[in-house]
């Protein structure tokens, strides 16, 4: 198999190949850049690097997507194997201290799970890991296991009970549901029967294609609230809490995100008179990860700040 270039240009390095194998996941300019945090012209004079040292387009735009080359092809699994074998290698020699270590570790949450566990997280690596740098990521959770086994993403919070193999996972807390309206709702108080409930508007959270188990709740929600009283949907339960505050909408959303809302916002607290199910909130890694030292530190200090939480 001749993958090798006869040529004699200047070696690519361990950001070339990421890229690649970024756009091979990805199919996509716009998202790689987002995926690897570069600007998008950044991202194209890479490729049009890595096009020159292989003597091929790698990709070719069809239609929306970029569609990898024979070539492309032919490359992949090397150029994986070659960064799996750079991250082993990085981590079986390299001790990670987190008072001095200058580590940056991207964690996929939810909009929920940013607003509960990174404030005390950032305080923590205040006072223990001063220079250690967290990212959230946003990323497609449909893709969210190949995001982990390609070390884009460190570690995963959330509920996804259908990753795929070789995904790890540890337990965190069991998440309930509550509902917020704004203070002082005309007809809604604490704790409405389920008639009021139901007759009231209803701003709902879709996890349609997320893979995250807050779909069963928005599923339940469907099947009592008449269609016409859902009078929006949005991605994020933030912005679900922020139009329920400025209408008489209910929003329904993570019991967690809810109580810390009502604290810093005009919100009312309702319990829902409908019987939503309990999610099971854990963090995930990949196999390939499991005995990094730094991933093990981060993966600890989680567990001890957040393990067995219930609210």
């Amino acid at each position: 198999m001749d993958t090798i270039p006869s040529r004699h240009e200047a070696d690519l390095d361990f950001h070339h190949l990421q890229v690649f194998d970024v756009l091979m996941m990805e199919r996509s300019i716009t998202k790689a850049a987002r995926v690897l945090n570069v600007t998008q012209p950044a991202l194209s004079k890479t490729l049009a690097r890595l096009r020159l040292y292989f003597g091929d387009p790698l990709f070719i735009r069809v239609s929306m997507r970029m569609e990898p080359t024979p070539k492309a092809i032919e490359l992949a699994d090397p150029v994986k194997s070659v960064l799996d074998r750079f991250r082993q290698l990085r981590s079986a020699h390299a001790a990670f201290d987190p008072a001095t270590s200058e580590r940056s570790f991207n964690l996929y949450l939810v909009d929920a799970g940013v607003v509960h566990m990174l404030p005390p997280l950032l305080n923590h690596l205040s006072c223990h890991a001063p220079r250690v740098h967290i990212e959230a990521i946003q990323c497609d959770a449909q893709h969210l296991d190949r995001w982990l086994e390609s070390g884009v993403i460190d570690i995963a919070i959330g509920s996804f009970p259908s990753l795929a193999t070789g995904i790890r996972r540890l337990p965190l807390w069991t998440e309930h549901y509550a509902c917020v309206t704004r203070g002082g709702h005309p007809r809604i108080g604490p704790t409405p029967t389920r008639e009021a409930f139901i007759e009231e508007t209803h701003v709902l959270v879709t996890a349609a294609g997320t893979g995250h188990e807050h779909l069963s709740v928005e599923r339940l929600l469907e099947a009592h609230v008449p269609r016409q009283n859902i009078v929006c949907r949005v991605p994020t339960f933030t912005s679900a809490a922020l139009i329920s505050r400025n209408s008489d909408a209910i929003a329904t959303i993570p019991r967690t995100l809810a109580l810390g809302m009502s604290r810093d916002m005009d919100l009312q607290v309702v319990e829902p008179p409908l019987d939503f199910p309990k999610i099971e909130i854990a963090q995930y890694w990949h196999d390939r990860v499991h005995r990094d030292p730094g991933n093990q530190w981060i993966r600890n200090v989680v567990k001890e700040m957040f393990g067995q939480a219930r609210v």
